[in-house]
C-alpha cells in the first residue's frame, strides 16, 4: 500500500513540475534562437504530443527540422502547418527551400513556379525557380524566367550563375562564359572556375581555359574534373609532358575516369608511347564500348602503329557515326592515300572541303571543332 501511495505522490509531482504548453513553446523558441535546434526539436515533439497542433508550433517545428538537414520530416510538418493556414506564402516559400534542399527539384519546381506565378516580382522565388529548372536541364525556360531579372539585379551572384549557366547549356557559350567567369571572381567559387575553364576550352580560348583550371584547383585541389580538364587544355596548347602528368593524377583519383584514360591515351600516341596509349585507350573502350572518341583514337594509335587497314576501318566506323565531324573526315582522307585508294581519298577531301566551309559560314574559329560528345 506504501509503495503504491509513493508511486501515486512521485506520479503527483511529475505532474506538477511538467512545464505547461506555453513554457515548452517559449524554451522551444529561445533553443532554436540560439541555434541549439536538436533542443527545440524536442520540445516542439512534445508540444504536439499534448496536442498543441497550431501554427506556430509546427511551422517552427519544420524550420527546427530543416535546421538540422532532417528534410522529410521538415516537409511533413510544413504541410501540417499549410493545413492550418492554406496558402500562407512564408509556409509555402519554406516547404519549396526544403524540397530544393533535399534534392527533389522537382516538386521544388513546383512550388516555386507556384510562388512566382502570384508573385512575379519576388526576385528570391524567381530566381530559385530559374536555378531549379537549369538543374534539371530546362534551360530555355530558365534563362525565360532569369534573363529579366538582369537589368535590376545586376552582380547577384545567385543570379549570375544560373542564367550563366543555362546560357552556356543552350550552346550561348561567350555570353554564358562572361557571367560564370564574373562569379569565379567575386565569389571565389573553385565550381565557377572550372565551368569557366571547361567553356573556354570550347571556345577554344586554350590560354584562358588553363588560367581558370588553375585557378579552380588552387581553391580546390580536390575538386572533381579538375586534373582531367587541365591535361585536356595543356594537351590542346601543345605541352604533352604536362597534360600526361596532369592525366595521371586525375587517374589516382579515380581509375574509371573516362576522359582521362581516353586523353591520356591520345596523348601517348603523339608522344609516340604506343604500348601505353593502347593500355590507356582499351581501358577508355572498356568503360565505354560504344564511344566514337575512342574509336577515333583508336584509329590515330593503329595509324601510329603501321596498321593502316585496321585504321581504316575503325576511322571509317567514326564517320558513318558521326558525318558532320571534321577531322576524322581529313584523318580518313589522308589514310585511303596510303592504303593506295586514291578514289576513295578524293571522295573524303570533298566532304573535308564541304564541312570545312559550312564551319566557315558558321564562323566557327580555324581550328579543329570539339568532338561529340563522348
Amino acid at each position: 500500500m506504501r509503495a503504491a501511495v509513493l508511486v501515486f505522490v512521485f506520479a503527483s509531482l511529475a505532474w506538477a513540475q511538467a512545464p505547461g504548453p506555453a513554457q515548452l513553446f517559449q524554451e522551444a523558441a529561445e533553443a532554436e534562437k540560439r541555434g541549439d535546434d536538436a533542443l527545440a526539436v524536442r520540445k516542439y515533439q512534445e508540444l504536439v504530443k499534448i496536442g498543441q497542433d497550431v501554427l506556430a508550433v509546427r511551422a517552427n517545428y519544420g524550420a527546427a527540422l530543416a535546421h538540422l538537414g532532417r528534410y522529410e520530416e521538415a516537409i511533413a510538418q510544413y504541410r501540417a502547418a499549410l493545413a492550418l493556414a492554406p496558402g500562407h506564402p512564408g509556409l509555402r516559400l519554406n516547404l519549396a527551400l526544403a524540397y530544393y534542399k533535399k534534392g527533389d527539384l522537382a516538386h521544388a519546381t513546383a512550388e516555386f513556379r507556384s510562388l512566382h506565378d502570384g508573385d512575379p516580382g519576388n526576385f528570391q522565388v524567381a530566381v530559385l525557380l530559374g536555378t531549379c529548372l537549369e538543374r534539371q536541364g530546362h534551360d530555355a525556360d530558365a534563362i525565360a524566367v532569369l534573363a529579366p531579372l538582369e537589368g535590376a539585379h545586376a552582380g547577384d551572384l545567385d543570379l549570375e550563375w544560373a542564367l550563366g549557366s543555362a546560357l552556356i547549356h543552350t550552346g550561348h557559350l561567350k555570353d554564358g562564359l562572361t557571367r560564370v567567369q564574373s562569379v569565379a571572381e567575386r565569389g571565389a567559387s573553385a565550381e565557377a572556375w572550372m565551368l569557366a575553364g571547361d567553356t573556354s576550352l570550347r571556345l577554344n580560348f586554350f590560354e584562358q581555359a588553363q588560367r581558370d583550371v588553375d585557378a579552380a584547383i588552387r581553391l580546390n585541389p580536390r575538386i572533381a574534373g579538375a586534373y582531367t580538364l587541365r591535361g585536356k587544355v595543356l594537351q590542346y596548347l601543345g605541352d604533352e609532358e604536362g597534360a600526361a602528368a596532369a592525366l595521371r593524377k586525375a587517374l589516382e583519383a579515380n581509375a574509371n575516369d573516362f576522359e582521362a584514360q581516353l586523353n591520356l591515351g591520345a596523348v601517348l600516341t603523339s608522344a609516340r608511347d604506343l604500348e601505353g596509349a593502347r593500355e590507356h585507350l582499351a581501358i577508355a573502350l572498356r568503360l565505354r564500348p560504344d564511344s566514337p572518341l575512342v574509336r577515333f583514337e583508336m584509329a590515330r594509335l593503329e595509324r601510329a602503329e603501321g596498321r593502316l587497314e585496321a585504321a581504316v576501318k575503325d576511322m571509317e566506323a567514326v564517320v558513318r557515326a558521326n558525318p558532320s565531324w571534321l577531322q576524322p573526315h581529313i584523318e580518313l582522307a589522308a589514310l585511303y592515300y596510303r592504303v593506295k585508294r586514291p578514289d576513295d581519298g578524293a571522295r573524303e577531301r570533298a566532304v573535308v572541303e564541304r564541312l570545312s566551309e559550312q564551319q566557315r559560314e558558321r564562323e566557327l574559329p580555324g581550328v579543329t571543332p570539339p568532338p561529340p560528345a563522348p
